[in-house]
């Protein structure tokens, strides 16, 4: 099937204003079902390959890091190797975009798992034959992240291909699943290897791991791809894709709350082991618990958003209002059960924030820009890590665990509302709050009666 541009990023079937001004609330209880997009074919190869070699990814970062450690003795070389894979996706995270919109996706990704898998195999014959020196695992990290450039936009964009724009949303939430889904289980396999025999043959596994996506990709079935346009080669597409964005509230604004979120509010490293060690005075045993528990809520927040077919904006802002909420409340939490208890509603809000801000933003961007739209999105929420771990790992240590995890809540929320509020600004809504008995609501309806007319012809573009 062929698009245009456009044809596929319109938001109507699948978001939907604020305040359902058209009265169509229907459509924005309709559900699919929950694994709706593995009946495609192309899809459901992507998935299988993709369990298998995130397994292998979350393997080799606890075998990585644990290596690190046992060649310095230095939590401080842990974070710069964890920086160094960032890194680059912060400097030149944009033009991993323009790539992905200029080349055929799919193409590009069969190169970028072979590359990926090539630096772990690379590390783990260092390691195996006892050669291997921090500096090796500096730069094997660094070219990771370099890889990561191009084939995260790429993976991202890709998904809309092999699915539509009907399935997308439940795509990518399928996508979250599967990745933390390995989350449980890889960390538990590498722990097992590095204990028998060594750091090693995790980075040989995960190496031999992304022969899985790899066979998918080439196993899947050009014809069946929605077509999109590329990009055509030309100078300007980077200030191009980035005026785009600066051009549209309902793509700008939730971008910024992605970055905000980012960099203040996913720094569970360092927050799960300050309270661990510091607070509850525990062992790694229970910093990998509350790690699970998260985990358990991640999968569970994606397969629920599996099951909407609507990807709404006042979704978003709530799913990172109670993220935000429920970091402060466990910070205050006065026992250790508490806290723990916490860690799955916080893990489920946090999914529910990610699948729909990067839906909504694939949904509502015209298809030769996805790629460069979601090279920023990424480049916002990962590369953050850089530059929001050394300040919030700085408060945590100055003022205490609790202060570092209860600001980066305050933070997350503060961000949630005032985001929030710009785009009910921007759609010409104001909020109505119902106290009818039985049935007290908020809502949020058109300003003028001049809105409500041309929300009756088409939806708000900027609509939560």
């Amino acid at each position: 099937m062929s698009t245009g541009p456009g044809a596929d990023s319109a938001p109507a079937p699948h978001t939907d204003p604020v305040t359902d001004p058209t009265g169509d609330a229907a459509a924005g209880r309709t559900r699919g079902g929950t694994f709706s997009s593995l009946k495609i074919r192309n899809y459901r190869l992507f998935a299988t390959g993709a369990v298998i070699s995130n397994t292998g990814t979350w393997m080799s970062r606890i075998a990585q890091d644990w290596l690190v450690l046992s060649l310095t003795g230095s939590s401080t070389a842990v974070g710069i190797t964890t920086a160094l894979q960032f890194l680059p996706m912060l400097l030149f995270g944009l033009y991993g975009g323009v790539i992905a919109d200029r080349y055929p996706k799919r193409r590009l990704l069969v190169l970028t798992q072979a590359a990926l898998g090539l630096c772990g195999l690379a590390l783990a014959a260092l390691t195996l034959s006892g050669l291997v020196q921090v500096w090796h695992v500096y730069l094997i990290a660094f070219l990771l992240g370099m890889v990561t450039v191009v084939d995260n936009p790429t993976r991202q964009a890709f998904v809309v291909e092999m699915v539509g724009p009907k399935d997308l949303r439940n795509a990518v939430s399928l996508n979250s699943a599967n990745f933390q889904s390995a989350r449980l289980v890889g960390p538990a396999v590498a722990g097992v290897l590095i204990t028998a025999v060594g750091s090693g043959w995790a980075f040989l596994l995960n190496g031999l791991s992304f022969a899985a996506p790899l066979v998918g990709l080439l196993m899947m079935r050009p014809a069946e791809l929605h077509n999109v346009e590329r990009a055509p080669r030309g100078k300007g597409q980077l200030r191009e894709g980035l005026r785009y964005v600066a051009g549209r509230p309902d793509l700008i604004w939730p971008i910024v709350l992605v970055g905000f979120i980012g960099t203040f509010g996913f720094n569970f490293p360092i927050w799960l082991s300050a309270f661990a060690d510091g607070v509850f005075d525990a062992g790694p045993g229970t910093y990998g618990l509350l790690n699970s528990l998260i985990a358990v809520g991640s999968v569970t927040g994606a397969l629920l958003a599996a099951r909407r077919t609507t990807t709404r904006q006042r979704v978003l802002v709530g799913a990172a209002l109670m993220f935000g909420l429920l970091e402060v409340a466990a910070a205050l939490s006065p026992t250790f059960w508490l806290f723990a208890a916490l860690m799955v509603p916080i893990g489920i809000f946090s999914l529910t924030f990610n699948v729909t801000a990067n839906s909504s933003v694939q949904l509502a961007t015209d298809p030769a820009m996805r790629g460069r739209v979601m090279s920023l999105f990424m480049m916002v929420f990962v590369g953050g890590t850089p530059l929001g771990g050394p300040l919030v790992g700085w408060l945590t240590d100055t003022y205490g665990a609790r202060v570092g995890f209860a600001a980066g809540g305050l933070v997350s929320a503060a961000a949630s509302v005032a985001v929030g509020l710009i785009l009910v600004r921007a759609g010409g809504l104001r909020m109505k709050v119902n106290l009818r008995p039985g049935r007290p609501h908020l809502t949020f309806v058109p300003r003028t009666p001049e809105n409500a007319e041309n929300a009756q012809e088409e939806p708000v573009p900027a609509a939560v």
